[in-house]
């Protein structure tokens, strides 16, 4: 049972149910985790933003969603495990693919290099040694890239954690942590 419950798009602002619409139109429905978000408009807004800034970046669409596969597996995310395995196969992603991710790991080199960083980032605090740098530097990972990857983990790590303390009831199908 949810903890922190969904905000019912009938019972919101006009300026929130306009930008509760517009998720609806974009992803054809509007997941809990954003009903969640929508407790505190601004949380919603500044996730909408930075998720969209993001997408516009180095990082490849399949790419984003190793990371949030991989940080929803560290940090023990079903609704995000359960949310973006559905995503991942819409961004080209295999079975074998999504189970590689959850394990931090891919196929080609500079994928595999940022799915370990994101387990990493996760698991290590954000301390990581000059040595797991030059790993992933030596996978094609640069700077540009490496800030991305601590952005898209830091976005993640806010759904994951939302759910976590929500409780939010999973509305995708579930797949077991």
């Amino acid at each position: 049972m949810s903890r922190i419950p969904t905000v019912n798009r009938t019972q919101a602002s006009p300026e929130l149910g306009a930008t509760l619409d517009a998720v609806k139109t974009k992803l054809g429905m509007v997941p809990n985790l954003f009903s969640t978000f929508a407790q505190s408009p601004a949380v919603l807004n500044a996730y909408l933003g930075f998720s969209e800034a993001l997408a516009k970046g180095k990082l490849s669409a399949r790419q984003r969603e190793v990371i949030a596969l991989a940080a929803a597996q560290a940090n023990a995310c079903q609704y995000c495990l359960s949310a973006h395995t559905l995503m991942s196969k819409g961004a080209g992603l295999s079975e074998a693919d999504i189970q590689s991710a959850r394990a931090g790991q891919a196929a080609d080199a500079q994928t595999d290099a940022i799915a370990r960083l994101t387990v990493q980032i996760v698991s290590q605090r954000g301390v990581l040694s000059d040595q797991d740098l030059a790993v992933a530097r030596a996978a094609g990972v640069d700077d540009g890239l490496l800030v991305e990857v601590i952005a898209a983990v830091a976005l993640n790590t806010l759904t994951n954690y939302a759910n976590l303390i929500a409780g939010t009831e999973i509305d995708f199908p579930v797949v077991a942590l």
